[in-house]
């Protein structure tokens, strides 16, 4: 390894405070070749808030649109990093049925990254992406710095959890009942609400009321919200 790339690591894991390390861990990836860094975990929708950790180098319209247009609400990725450790590529495919949100991304320049999450034992999610504006990341390329990535990644949730409650006390999750846990696991996994209601033996109209009910309580807009704000309160 590099002296250089052992010297900051080495800084990454010394730190004590999140932004010391997010400052240095910004420089190794952009000696690594990317542009944008971001890092975020947030408090689950229910129970005990520590405050909500985004830190990121992006340009200051894609924050701004981000928030006012709800975009957490329907981001593929973040949806994917709930539910999956395995990294995702940022490719025009993922993005399909948001194309608003892709377009916004690339005019700001947001174009070729991966993110990728890490979930710890108390059930806390954070997640990490590493951004440019152009040339696609290669299979080799991605296993290439996938270390670097997950040490990073490792290192920032550990100094921001160190702020986090425990756990999420069961008593103060939404009630949903096992039925809409059940359609909303089947919903993250990808499967519609025919699919749904022919692998449970239920009639479409149904499902879609089981989805309609677990909106209302968890107090979101739509079903890919309801599926995140689920996997953040240990549903699912």
């Amino acid at each position: 390894m590099e002296v250089w790339k052992e010297s900051q690591l080495s800084q990454i894991s010394n730190a004590t405070d999140i932004r010391t390390a997010f400052e240095t861990s910004l420089n190794l990836v952009q000696k690594l070749g990317f542009s944008f860094f971001c890092f975020s975990i947030t408090s689950p929708p229910r129970g005990p808030h520590f405050g909500r950790v985004n830190l990121n180098n992006y340009p200051m319209d894609w924050n701004t649109n981000y928030e006012q247009n709800h975009f957490s609400e329907i981001d593929p990725l973040l949806a994917h990093c709930n539910q999956s450790r395995f990294p995702i590529l940022w490719e025009d495919a993922v993005f399909t049925k948001t194309p608003t949100l892709r377009q916004a991304q690339k005019k700001l320049g947001l174009i070729h990254g991966w993110s990728q999450s890490f979930h710890d034992d108390s059930g806390l999610c954070s997640m990490l992406s590493l951004v440019r504006s152009n040339h696609p990341i290669t299979p080799y390329e991605l296993y290439e710095k996938l270390g670097y990535a997950t040490f990073i990644s490792q290192r920032l949730h550990g100094l921001a959890a160190q702020k986090s409650p425990s756990r999420l006390p069961s008593s103060c999750k939404p009630q949903l009942s096992t039925r809409e846990i059940e359609v909303l696991r089947l919903s993250a996994d990808g499967k519609t609400a025919y699919e749904i209601s022919r692998i449970l033996s239920l009639s479409e109209r149904t499902i879609n009321f089981h989805v309609h009910g677990a909106i209302q309580k968890l107090g979101v807009n739509n079903k890919i919200a309801a599926v995140i704000a689920a996997a953040r309160a240990y549903m699912i």
